[in-house]
């Protein structure tokens, strides 16, 4: 007895989508092979989670442009009583939109470094990269009344050479684990999904407060009753850090490589 298969266009579709981002990021692997690898344990490396079986985890929000969005940002996390949370502010603003600084250092959220000028610190020298960092530290010591520790460098790039220099100047480099995309303005509904499917103990989420994302005070209450229904607790990355040691790994690694095929295959 003969058996078949019948395949729709769309699934066939969707199969060549994922085997070609398979075979790209085969590609990727094979250009960047130097730089796949795991840092050395004795090497800085850059904090994406925190091992832990606490349900534990890090709203992060990033902000370096724009002044709509903070407010309504603060607004539901004042009204979730979300009091912890991490907020990378870039200097520039920073000092133009001193009054919203103060409302998040007043709110008790801890204030990370964002950096100076957003531009990606591996093009720069040792040097300009060392002035970047103290520049940002500076003006966000005045402005706060403390030295922040944290940095997530502009556009998550960095490089060893980057992370020696953060290192040598006291800071520990933040990544995250989940990328809400929500700077892509994907839709609530898909930013919700992405950090409620996504998230797991230890985890640090990646957020945004810049007026270019214009959906994340919409998605961000549902995503805290959905991980509060989870049964998670909010911390702030460095009261996560101090649960265990932190993961420290390369920014092109197995995760990252795993994102880029979700990318690519649509999902």
């Amino acid at each position: 007895m003969n058996s078949f298969y019948v395949f729709s266009g769309k699934k066939i579709k969707r199969f060549f989508y994922i085997c070609a981002a398979a075979l790209l990021a085969a590609g990727v692997v094979y250009v960047e092979r130097g730089n796949i690898t795991v840092f050395s344990e004795s090497a800085p490396s850059a904090i994406y989670s925190v091992p832990t079986e606490k349900k534990l985890i890090a709203l992060t929000f990033d902000i370096s442009w724009g002044e709509k969005r903070p407010g309504p940002i603060l607004k539901v996390l004042e009204d979730k009583k979300v009091d912890k949370a991490t907020f990378f502010l870039s200097s520039p603003w920073s000092k133009t939109h001193q009054d919203i600084v103060a409302n998040i250092k007043n709110a008790g959220y801890e204030i990370g470094s964002h950096g100076h000028k957003h531009v990606n610190y591996s093009t720069l020298s040792s040097e300009e990269i060392r002035t970047q960092i103290t520049t940002a530290g500076t003006v966000l010591t005045e402005l706060t009344g403390k030295e922040p520790k944290l940095i997530r460098m502009p556009n998550g790039d960095f490089d060893k050479r980057v992370l020696q220099v953060a290192n040598d100047l006291g800071y520990k480099v933040i990544q995250w684990d989940t990328d809400s995309l929500d700077w892509k303005n994907i839709g609530v509904e898909n930013i919700v999904k992405r950090v409620t499917t996504k998230a797991h103990p230890g985890d640090i989420v990646l957020l945004h407060a810049s007026d270019s994302c214009k959906q994340t005070h919409e998605a961000l209450p549902l995503i805290i009753d959905e991980l509060r229904r989870q049964g998670y607790e909010f911390v702030t990355v460095s009261e996560l850090i101090g649960q265990g040691s932190a993961e420290g790994k390369e920014v092109r690694d197995s995760a990252w490589l795993n994102n880029q095929l979700e990318d690519a295959a649509g999902l």
